[in-house]
């Protein structure tokens, strides 16, 4: 039996195609989830995050519809991690909600020894996505390595 997938939904107050450019445009993403991120938004395309300067997610883009979802895979180049590359799925939905968007990320196919980890970055991040697609400017990543902080 497959792993309940690992959710998280936030509320941002901005419209949907504002939140989907901040997951589909390379210069945009490393603003909230890394020090580097090659990104090619269409089914097929790569993905490889490097969210901290130490390690790097990467993946294949499943599905993109723009301003609504985008579907990927994922996992950890660094076999430590217990994810390998691909071996998950990240699914990110935006929905209007007022003048804002309801995102909800679905993480399956998780390994049970990797879900609270993941569920810690997945929030973090988040976080940091809900400041900056709203307009702010989220403070240097505090789980970045210093010299390849953003913020």
């Amino acid at each position: 039996m497959a792993a309940e997938p690992l959710v998280r939904e936030i509320f941002i107050a901005a419209p949907p195609e504002r939140v989907f450019a901040f997951l589909v445009d390379p210069a945009k993403m490393v603003r909230w989830i890394g020090v580097h991120v090659e990104l090619d938004a269409r089914p097929g395309g790569i993905l490889r995050i490097d969210p901290n300067g130490r390690d790097v997610a990467s993946g294949k883009v499943l599905e993109v519809v723009p301003n609504a979802r985008l579907v990927f895979t994922w996992g950890w180049e660094n076999s430590a991690h217990g994810v390998p590359p691909g071996s998950t799925v990240v699914e990110f939905d935006l929905a209007p909600e007022g003048a804002g968007t309801r995102l909800t990320l679905t993480h399956r196919d998780l390994p049970d020894a990797t879900r609270e980890d993941h569920g810690t970055g997945w929030t973090h991040y988040l976080g940091r996505l809900r400041i900056l697609a709203a307009g702010g400017d989220p403070e240097p990543d505090p789980l970045a390595s210093p010299d390849t902080r953003h913020g």
